[in-house]
């Protein structure tokens, strides 16, 4: 069936995309975050553009949720060009590592700093990212309190803050502690899909607002993601026959998903539209089990 077109960039979109644009001479570098399930889909084509040289640390959040061995391999080809981490922003996994990679990718800043009298000068870096990938997660957990308003759902955070992130060593002398400060910022989206598929799987995740597309087509296209890549999950979770997943068309899988969940209307009939809502609720929340939407190309 043909890609959804999901149109997703309101005004407070745009607003955001200039605010980081402004915000960027404040910082000596980005730490952005993605999806773990969807590593290259959940990444602003457009940030590389706007951060011009400034380093960049790659955070891949949730990954408590992506498949291990994907993770593994997104890491390797990203740090060809970047410091990489996979982290769990909730349960803070992963980010006892946050300060070395820091450290690592501003060793020149440090350095420079040092050189001007300047040994303890903060670190200060912003945290970018697409919606509800977890940057308010993330400074929670490095700030130690629940200090960055977060939820469930895209487009929660609005206005620039800072928050104290703990510390770095100096290279050069154990002695000196370096403070972190993190910036936060809203999530920004870019105004266009060059693939319709990248518009979808970031509408699985929920990194769009559920508002904007239509749950029942959007489910049927998960359908045919799942079960060409996850077929044994699908069935397992949707309480359907494995042998028979390959050859009947999304929608009649959705009405068999529905029907032998329970998820029935009045007569009988499969509530097809409760069916697509919890497919996707089991996507998001991990009950269809640990999978990544993205390979390495």
């Amino acid at each position: 069936m043909p890609s959804q077109n999901v149109q997703w960039f309101p005004g407070h979109m745009a607003r955001a995309r200039r605010l980081l644009q402004e915000s960027l001479p404040l910082v000596d570098a980005v730490a952005e975050l993605r999806d773990a399930r969807a590593p290259e889909s959940s990444r602003n084509p457009e940030l590389g553009a706007l951060l011009g040289g400034k380093p960049r640390i790659v955070l891949l959040n949730k990954s408590d949720l992506a498949d291990a061995e994907a993770t593994r391999r997104w890491l390797a080809f990203l740090r060809d060009e970047s410091p990489a981490l996979a982290v769990d922003c909730r349960s803070g996994r992963g980010l006892s590592r946050f300060a070395s990679v820091v450290q690592e990718a501003l060793r020149e800043t440090i350095a420079r700093n040092a050189a001007r009298g300047m040994p303890r000068k903060p670190l200060r870096l912003m945290v970018a990212g697409i919606p509800n990938v977890g940057k308010s997660s993330l400074i929670n957990r490095l700030a130690g309190s629940s200090r960055a308003q977060t939820a469930d759902k895209p487009g929660v955070t609005r206005h620039n803050q800072w928050y104290s992130a703990g510390f770095v060593e100096h290279p050069a002398d154990r002695a000196v502690n370096i403070p972190i400060e993190l910036l936060d910022t809203p999530g920004v989206l870019w105004p266009k899909f060059e693939d319709p598929s990248v518009g979808e799987k970031l509408a699985f995740l929920g990194s769009v607002k559920d508002e904007v597309f239509d749950a029942e087509i959007l489910a049927l296209r998960l359908l045919e993601v799942l079960r060409a890549g996850y077929p044994a999950r699908l069935a397992e979770r949707c309480r359907l026959d494995p042998a028979a997943l390959s050859a009947p068309p999304p929608w009649e899988l959705l009405e068999a998903a529905a029907r032998r969940r329970g998820m029935l209307l009045p007569g009988g009939v499969p509530d097809t539209r409760r069916a697509a809502s919890a497919l996707l609720d089991d996507l998001r929340t991990g009950k269809l089990g640990k999978i990544t939407l993205d390979e390495v190309k």
